[in-house]
């Protein structure tokens, strides 16, 4: 049996961080998430997906995400129900994530300047997760990795996935 779900959506508003009488932290969000459709109307819909985030995740999410940040989210679905104060049963269906990540800059609103715009960081080819510290003549992070095909490149047999 297999229980997992991937997502890829906005959030509709600020996660909302809580703590069990335990001192667990647990954050509630909903993603807003596009269907691959529009409607007769010619209008895109979206399904509005409950996420539940626990522990350490809870914090985090709580911390850095905000209101109309793009998020992925992985975890399982599950369904809850309770008695409400009417005695009628109450179903909840939720995302319980085990992994989420933040697919925006933190700097995406007004901070400082850039109008607005999204601040991305440009991807480093440099590898080895170093902060572009080897000294040859590609120190612009911009430049094309592939520039120059054809050349044979310097690789050992241990670095092949295969």
């Amino acid at each position: 049996m297999l229980n997992r779900v991937i997502l890829i959506g906005r959030l509709t508003r600020d996660p909302e961080l809580r703590y069990t009488p335990a001192g667990v932290a647990v954050t509630q969000f909903t993603l807003a998430v596009d269907r691959p459709f529009t409607s007769q109307g010619g209008e895109r819909e979206a399904d509005f997906i409950p996420v539940v985030t626990w522990r350490q995740l809870a914090e985090t999410c709580a911390n850095y995400l905000r209101k109309g940040r793009l998020a992925a989210v992985e975890g399982r679905i599950q369904v809850r129900n309770y008695e409400n104060n009417e005695g009628k049963r109450v179903y909840v269906t939720e995302v319980i994530a085990d992994n989420v990540r933040f697919l925006e800059s933190a700097n995406r609103d007004n901070n400082g300047g850039g109008g607005g715009q999204p601040m991305r960081e440009e991807p480093s080819y440099g590898g080895g997760g170093r902060a572009n510290n080897n000294n040859n003549s590609r120190s612009n992070n911009n430049q094309d990795p592939f520039s120059d095909d054809g050349k044979p490149i310097d690789i050992s047999d241990d670095d092949l996935p295969f």
